[in-house]
């Protein structure tokens, strides 16, 4: 299996995101795949705890938690993040991925 790989500025984002939470019970970003967006398939990401049955995967100390479901359809992505002058944000570079929609935000395998 190869899972998710994370890139050095989606480690760094993601333990700054952990650090800047006021309950600091989150351990890492969990990655989902959910129905929904004009493709058919959309991303979900939320801080949280590790659950009975995820998959960590983790660099420099920043964790990404994912679902058994959801680790079917980001089997070999990798997250990235990018900071732009237009747009900043976790970027997937994901190998699954067949069509995309023209807002970018959804997707079809």
């Amino acid at each position: 299996m190869v899972g998710v790989s994370i890139t050095e500025n989606a480690a760094a984002k993601i333990k700054q995101l952990l650090a800047a939470d006021d309950q600091k019970q989150k351990e890492g970003l969990r990655l989902k795949v959910v129905g929904g967006g004009c493709s058919g398939l959309q991303y979900k990401m939320d801080l949280d705890s590790s659950r009975p049955g995820d998959k960590v995967f983790e660099k420099d100390g920043a964790k990404i938690l994912v679902d058994m479901k959801s680790l079917l359809y980001l089997n070999g992505t990798e997250l990235d993040y990018k900071e732009e002058l237009m747009q900043s944000g976790f970027v997937f570079q994901n190998p699954n991925v067949k069509r995309a929609c023209g807002c970018g935000t959804s997707f079809s395998v």
